[in-house]
């Protein structure tokens, strides 16, 4: 275990220098925002559209520089999450949650001494993460997460929760999305970034939904972590009779702005809408409004030959998992209409599958996982286009 561990550490220390080498050529500023739309016709049956803002910068998303050393350097926290999503957890309702996901000691056989290590981890840190998010959570359990569901459905490893993670989950009074989201917000996020609108705007407007939720989480990465503040909203028992994706409809918005911060210089990576479609039969994508990216193929990977241009790469465009990435380019805003697409094959509308899983917090972050990695995958195979 803790050679898979240390692998895992030096796997992200290795995404993280990437990230930064390749920033100095074509301009990758280390905040992003990312709207995102899950359709997932093959589990949940349920359609998720949200908006993350990340940063690996504690200067854009700002936590003390020493909270945040003291989590990296613990070595067994893989993430901490802020939520007030309905059940954050299993055993929890109607309360928002601060949840320090652990990664469990092999050495630890039993419940109890599973309990107790795990607390003895989150007890070290809990004060200082409620003096940061100016909350007042207080120990409620410990969560042993036996699965990765969604994130072998997403084709994704379950960086922040999973088999192998303990959960410390604390509780306080549950708070509406709309007055958290801005209090965490003007916390968090400088001025500069609240005023130049973009996806935040989208993000704030959205937080007014009578099923918005948000979250913030912290997870360190070798020697940075990555800050991400997310709010999503849930279309329960929808997914399957979509046809046609209309993403900014689903996003509440007639368009979509990309952030003034980045005025004035050229971050296309930046700026990125990601649709994932999830089937239990074989769809494909099929009258696509919009452009579409010519790309090529490098390491069976569809990479786009040009970045100033804007339009669709979906990759794989057809199968039981689908995923659209839309890239800005040199623009600036995209209307609603130019991103629409349809949908076509026999898992369009299926059999409702009767389930009880559970969309708890850790399956709602394992999602957002898979959104953080787009602009460093393009920009590794833009930077392979150019050698």
């Amino acid at each position: 275990m803790q050679k898979i561990l240390i692998l895992f550490g030096m796997i992200c220390m290795l995404i993280v220098a990437t990230n930064y080498a390749y920033s100095q050529e074509i301009r990758l500023a280390t905040f992003q925002e990312v709207a995102q739309i899950v359709i997932d016709k093959s589990i949940s049956q349920n359609v998720t559209a949200s908006i993350a803002l990340q940063s690996s910068s504690i200067q854009e998303m700002r936590i003390s520089p020493e909270l945040e050393q003291k989590i990296r350097e613990n070595g067994r926290i893989t993430a901490i999450v802020l939520t007030n999503q309905n059940q954050c957890i299993l055993g929890v309702v109607d309360e928002s949650c601060i949840i320090i996901n652990v990664a469990r000691d092999m050495e630890d056989t039993d419940f109890l001494t599973i309990q107790n290590s795990t607390k003895k981890i989150s007890e070290a840190f809990i004060d200082e993460l409620n003096t940061a998010f100016d909350t007042n959570a207080e120990f409620h359990s410990t969560f042993i997460q036996g699965n990765d569901l969604m994130g072998k459905a997403l084709e994704s490893s379950g960086i922040v929760s999973g088999r192998g993670t303990v959960s410390a989950v604390y509780t306080m009074p549950m708070e509406d999305t709309g007055s958290m989201y801005e209090k965490i917000s003007a916390i968090l996020l400088p001025s500069q970034i609240r005023e130049s609108g973009g996806f935040y705007d989208v993000a704030k407007n959205l937080s007014t939904h009578e099923k918005a939720k948000m979250t913030f989480s912290i997870i360190p990465l070798g020697n940075k972590s990555l800050l991400q503040l997310k709010l999503s909203v849930d279309y329960p028992n929808t997914a399957l009779s979509i046809t046609e994706v209309n993403p900014l409809e689903l996003l509440k918005t007639n368009e979509l702005k990309r952030s003034e911060y980045f005025s004035g210089k050229f971050y296309p990576l930046n700026s990125i809408l990601q649709v994932v479609v999830l089937s239990p039969e074989s769809i494909n994508v099929s009258n696509i409004r919009g452009n579409t990216i010519e790309t090529q193929i490098i390491d069976n990977e569809k990479i786009p030959k040009e970045i100033t241009k804007e339009g669709w790469i979906f990759d794989p465009d057809q199968g039981k998992r689908i995923e659209g990435k839309y890239i800005f380019g040199e623009r600036k805003s995209i209307d609603k209409n130019e991103l629409i697409f349809s949908l076509e094959g026999n898992g369009i509308v299926p059999k409702k599958i009767e389930t009880d899983f559970n969309e708890s917090i850790v399956i709602v972050i394992i999602i957002s996982v898979v959104a953080i990695s787009a602009a460093v995958y393009y920009l590794k195979g833009y930077k392979k286009l150019n050698k």
